[in-house]
């Protein structure tokens, strides 16, 4: 399996993957350096790519995605 396959992958504890693990980590990160304010998309964006590459279409897809399931 290739190193893609696997950041697409659900993992059987919660059905993220590691991409959205990466996201909400970043977005956890940001909002507590910010006392709990909202974090912009862009600074959520640039704080991501430092982790893995992913366009920013991505995370919004991402984003989208994680907060239809609340």
């Amino acid at each position: 399996m290739n190193k893609i396959d696997i950041d697409n992958l659900p993992d059987v504890r919660d059905g993220l993957t590691r991409r959205e693990r990466i996201v909400l980590y970043c977005l956890h990160e940001a909002q507590a350096e910010r006392d709990g304010r909202n974090v912009p998309t862009a600074m959520l964006y640039g704080r991501v790519v430092e982790y893995i590459d992913m366009s920013e279409d991505e995370l919004q897809q991402i984003l989208q995605r994680l907060l239809s399931q609340e």
